[in-house]
């Protein structure tokens, strides 16, 4: 998927939307010092640097809005952006991203993202990011969650994160949200975005929230606190067919744009 974040960071519409919102955006690529590392090792360079990144980005003044491949890029991104314990998240996603090396069974890295980010996997490695501080499953707010086998609908339930599973009332959401520290960081993985809205990546499921829903979501979190990063994640333009993701990309892109350039 990391065609992707490319394909998002080069889209003329989505730069009119920041455009729109006041802002003057620019785009810096975040490359690994080694392309021929392990998968592993590979990663969490790639995310040592985008902590880097990051924090001189918002040094200068700027609002980070990550473009990622995966979901394992908000442990750098929160890395940079807040750099302390005491943060709050608000994370859309279809999928827990709780799984760890000990009970993960499709060897997929991404879907370990929620669990690098709360302490739960990857000790030294995480370790190794500057300014990476474990969030609190307590300050997690998953919003949209629905495609869960067995294990991770039980590892769910034993996290101790705030879930608010397939399309949440907004009201649910406020009140879920309310209750979280700030900070915080937003993600939003693409495949939150019902099936109806169009296909972000394969695995995509339907029973989520529409495109109104996430922007009203993204209104909630701003209206809570400071939120001093977001992204956008797993977004696979072989998937999106009809172009359907993209457009709410664009339009999820502006709302956060706008309200980041609000709370300036």
């Amino acid at each position: 998927m990391g065609a992707g974040a490319a394909a998002l960071a080069t889209d003329a519409g989505l730069h009119a939307a920041l455009q729109g919102a006041g802002w003057a955006p620019t785009v810096q690529r975040v490359t690994s010092a080694d392309p021929r590392a392990p998968e592993v090792a590979q990663t969490f360079d790639l995310l040592r640097q985008l902590a880097a990144d990051v924090r001189a980005a918002a040094a200068r003044g700027a609002f980070c809005l990550v473009l990622a491949g995966g979901c394992l890029s908000a442990a750098g991104t929160v890395a940079g952006a807040i750099g302390a314990p005491g943060a709050g998240v608000v994370w859309l996603d279809a999928h827990a991203d709780l799984d760890t090396p000990e009970d993960n069974a499709s060897g997929f890295l991404d879907v370990m993202a929620l669990s690098v980010l709360t302490g739960g996997c990857w000790r030294v490695q995480r370790s190794s990011i500057p300014g990476f501080a474990a969030v609190d499953p307590s300050a997690v707010a998953l919003v949209g969650v629905r495609d869960l086998s067995p294990l991770q609908h039980d590892a769910l339930a034993r996290s101790g994160v705030r879930a608010l599973p397939g399309a949440p009332e907004v009201d649910a959401v406020r009140r879920a949200i309310a209750a979280l520290p700030v900070p915080l960081y937003l993600h939003v993985d693409l495949d939150v975005l019902d099936t109806s809205v169009g296909y972000a990546n394969a695995y995509a499921a339907p029973g989520g929230p529409g495109l109104d829903a996430v922007l009203a979501t993204i209104d909630a979190v701003f209206d809570h606190g400071r939120v001093a990063a977001a992204a956008l994640a797993s977004y696979d333009p072989a998937a999106d067919r009809d172009g359907g993701v993209l457009e709410a990309a664009r339009r999820i892109a502006g709302r956060i744009a706008r309200r980041a350039r609000e709370q300036r």
